[in-house]
């Protein structure tokens, strides 16, 4: 008799841990991106190889699909009156944006979501600040504690110069964040090698670490074996590294991120043959992806959500509330998605997703995943078990028995279940 299939609301998280030493999380990057160890599992065969390789294991006519957005310089560092610092974190725009881009451009002022190191010698209503000179511009930046919510603070951020936009202000004040788990402050060389050489939409406060290995010489081996490439952008929020304090999955919240694709991409991968894989690079481009079908889903079924700006919502638990023998296929999904926004007169699809890819999930676009390696207990980790079952562990364990770095500076994977 085969056993019930488990709802992801009653995974314990318990249940996807693995060891991970210290010394395994790579404090820094290769010295070159694309010498990279490349773990390959194919359907339960694991081997090694380096990125370099990759078009190795990948057949003509794939498509690739990167996410290409830039990480901003998300942490700004406040001295009080005092003489004490305040460490501010950039997580995500207040929720009187319509999106991050619309957020980075504001001018004099914007509201932002943020984590603070030392908030209990901040009071409520205190101003600090900041002198910012770069290059040919001084100007004064202050930050206004506005307020707490459940999961970070919300401060107000006003700069004397009106020409600049928000995203000027943090490039000239603020340093890139590099994750938690990695124990050093952030120096030169992290600017261009926490950064994508495909980056290009501001807006994230974590890099798409898959993206990390791939250089121009991987991209012109990738094109003589015509394997195309296309780019969708998700903005990166501090919620990646959100540990699951939960004992359950149903009581863990999915973070929001802003996806945005262009209709052009959108019909690329309808009008991929046949047996030709589409993969995505990086946890964030698979949830792009496969939140693209359900957003079309939720269109043909009449349940799309645009309450906050006009912007479709996608929440974590939708898929798993569909009947699957119901379900419409990619190709009716998408198709459904382009007319909406053709209906809209939509070239850019901008929506919120809270995808949550858990064991019990089937991908519905990609057939394959390029990917790091992930903390434990962690929802990205989830996903990978969602993709290759009980055979992440088996992953995992080659990988530490095989002297692979590990997290965002790490090496990585090429999944094909």
């Amino acid at each position: 008799m085969v056993a019930p299939v488990m709802h992801p609301r009653d995974l314990s998280i318990s249940d996807y841990t693995y060891v991970l030493p210290d010394e395994r999380i790579a404090p820094v990057p290769a010295p070159n991106r694309d010498e990279s160890k490349l773990l390959v599992y194919e359907k339960g065969i694991i081997s090694t190889s380096i990125y370099r390789e990759l078009d190795q294991y990948l057949a003509p006519g794939s498509l690739l699909i990167f996410n290409n957005t830039r990480v901003v310089e998300a942490r700004l560092l406040f001295r009080k009156p005092t003489g004490g610092m305040i460490e501010i974190f950039c997580l995500q725009p207040d929720t009187r944006y319509p999106d991050v881009a619309t957020a980075l451009q504001q001018t004099r002022e914007v509201y932002w979501q943020c984590m603070i190191g030392g908030a209990s010698k901040w009071k409520p209503g205190q101003v600090l600040q900041k002198e910012i000179s770069a290059g040919n511009k001084n100007y004064t930046l202050e930050a206004r504690y506005e307020g707490k919510g459940d999961d970070h603070f919300l401060i107000s951020l006003r700069w004397s110069d009106e020409s600049l936009s928000f995203a000027e202000v943090l490039h000239d004040a603020g340093a890139i964040p590099l994750p938690p788990y990695i124990k050093r402050i952030a120096d030169e060389d992290d600017s261009e090698r926490y950064q994508t050489i495909y980056a290009k939409e501001e807006g994230s406060v974590a890099a798409p670490t898959a993206g990390l290995h791939f250089t121009d010489t991987i991209f012109e081996r990738l094109r003589a074996k015509n394997i195309d490439t296309g780019y969708v952008t998700l903005h990166v929020g501090a919620g990646t590294f959100k540990p699951v304090k939960a004992a359950v999955m149903e009581d863990h919240t999915m973070h929001a991120e802003y996806i945005d694709v262009n209709r052009a991409l959108i019909e690329r991968i309808l009008q991929q043959p046949g047996g030709h894989a589409v993969i995505p690079v990086g946890t964030t481009s698979m949830r792009t992806l496969e939140s693209l079908y359900w957003l079309g889903v939720m269109l043909i079924k009449g349940e799309e959500d645009l309450s906050a700006h006009g912007v479709l919502q996608l929440d974590q638990w939708h898929p798993y509330a569909q009947e699957e023998q119901s379900l419409p296929s990619s190709k009716e999904a998408l198709t459904a998605l382009l007319a909406w926004m053709q209906k809209q007169q939509r070239q850019q699809l901008i929506a919120s997703t809270r995808l949550l890819i858990a064991p019990g999930y089937k991908p519905k676009i990609a057939q394959a995943l390029i990917t790091n390696f992930h903390q434990p207990q962690s929802t990205l980790l989830l996903l990978v078990a969602a993709l290759i079952g009980e055979d992440w562990r088996k992953v995992y364990q080659y990988a530490l028995d095989n002297d692979f770095r590990f997290l965002s500076y790490g090496d990585g994977s090429l999944l094909r279940w």
